[in-house]
């Protein structure tokens, strides 16, 4: 899906460059004359408020390391030399703080998107994959960040997740000694997580460059899931009409994160977390920032501990295999009826979980967590592949613009009414 450029060069400059390095014209090709089909609705802008999520960390981040100091004695009281001290550094601090909810929010929308709509399905393949290991990539990034302010929440999430590792058979230990640079969480950990955490958005950046080249070689997905056959019926260029949407998408959103910044910029936080780090003092619960909390019920509800963890990082592995999980020929949740109840059964089973991994790890809270991680499996593993071979789906329309232009069935009736 390929934009056709017609791009010409106009200046002697622009000439000169383009015979050397067409960047000019790779550009228009991409965002401006590229392909996009016509009934994108405005969950399709999350692609664009994402990106500008990312460039938002990565600047707040490189300034915000100018003023933070690594060092267990020093970490603490650095976060808050920003805060009081450096100009705009309340607002560079809590940019940085909730821009990691807001991408995770903005992701988790993203995600469930491509669910409901198919957009897993070849051709798509490689770029659900790729989208798969952003997600990892950023939850590494978002861990290891929350560690930097060196609280009670920092240290002894640090020291339980990492602990983690030891569960693994052979190789567990010496992981989790060379995570730790030692024997326990000290400074040697803050130090290889702070460098870490450096590192990796811009290796999150170098995957979204491959997740956008393997978007616009095989194409968009759209509602009805049914592929763009007429450029010029079934398609607009993505500018302005795509650009112009994605635009008022991430002010929209930028809205909702500002109200976050200047209004409750702690709301999200954790209380313990404003309290330096004490290796002697342990939090009465210790709980991960909310966007972790569907992956550490499923962790708790396993009773091995390496079950446990076998069964949170397979929770996240399980998305990599959808495209060849779930049989149906059929993308849009739109032409699929049963699928579409399903789905949004799993969306509650998912914000259940999120509910359950904040409560204490005892009776009920744990039958529970216990029930809806078989669901959550199941959902994957049992239920999409049988619905392709059993589900009575809705006839597709015959292109894009065939769904576009159609009456819905009470204005058709009106009109036909009207002509007898």
């Amino acid at each position: 899906m390929h934009g056709h450029s017609t791009y010409v060069p106009q200046t002697g400059l622009t000439k000169w460059l383009e015979s050397r390095l067409p960047i000019i014209s790779l550009v228009h090709s991409s965002f401006v004359a590229f392909p996009t089909p016509r009934n994108l609705n405005y969950l399709w802008t999350f692609g664009a408020i994402l990106s500008f999520m990312l460039i938002a960390q990565i600047l707040t981040g490189v300034v915000l390391v100018m003023h933070y100091t690594p060092h267990v004695t020093l970490a603490f009281s650095s976060v808050e030399h920003i805060m009081r001290d450096v100009n705009f550094g309340w607002l560079l601090r809590y940019l940085h703080a909730n821009g990691a909810s807001m991408f995770f929010i903005a992701v988790y929308i993203h995600i469930f998107r491509g669910l409901y709509y198919g957009s897993y399905k070849a051709p798509r393949e490689v770029l659900w994959i790729l989208g798969v290991v952003i997600f990892l990539l950023m939850m590494a990034t978002a861990f290891m960040g929350y560690v930097l302010p060196w609280g009670q929440m920092s240290f002894w999430g640090a020291t339980v997740i990492t602990n983690l590792f030891s569960a693994l058979p052979f190789v567990g230990d010496p992981i989790v000694t060379w995570l730790w640079g030692g024997f326990s969480v000290d400074n040697p950990t803050l130090n290889r997580f702070f460098s870490l955490h450096y590192l990796l958005p811009f290796m999150i950046a170098g995957v979204v460059v491959l997740h956008i080249w393997a978007l616009h070689h095989v194409g968009q997905n759209n509602p009805t899931g049914v592929e763009i056959k007429d450029i010029r019926k079934d398609s607009v260029p993505f500018t302005p009409h795509a650009t112009i949407k994605d635009m008022f998408g991430v002010i929209v959103f930028f809205i909702f994160f500002s109200w976050f910044v200047f209004y409750t910029p702690n709301y999200l936080g954790h209380a313990d977390n404003y309290t330096q780090a004490n290796p002697l003092v342990t939090p009465a619960h210790i709980v991960p920032e909310w966007y972790f909390l569907p992956f550490y019920a499923i962790l708790r509800a396993i009773p091995s501990k390496l079950g446990g963890v076998i069964a949170m990082f397979g929770s996240i592995a399980v998305l990599a295999f959808l495209p060849w999980l779930d049989t149906s020929k059929v993308r849009s949740a739109v032409y699929r009826p049963l699928y579409r109840q399903l789905f949004w059964v799993f969306v509650l089973v998912a914000i259940g979980l999120g509910y359950l991994g904040a409560m204490p790890a005892e009776g009920g809270y744990v039958i529970a967590s216990r029930i809806l991680t078989v669901y959550y499996f199941a959902h994957f593993l049992v239920i999409l592949p049988l619905l392709g071979l059993f589900e009575k789906t809705k006839p597709l329309p015959n292109s894009i613009a065939e769904s576009v232009l159609a009456k819905p069935q009470g204005a058709a009736v009106a009109a036909a009414g009207s002509n007898v």
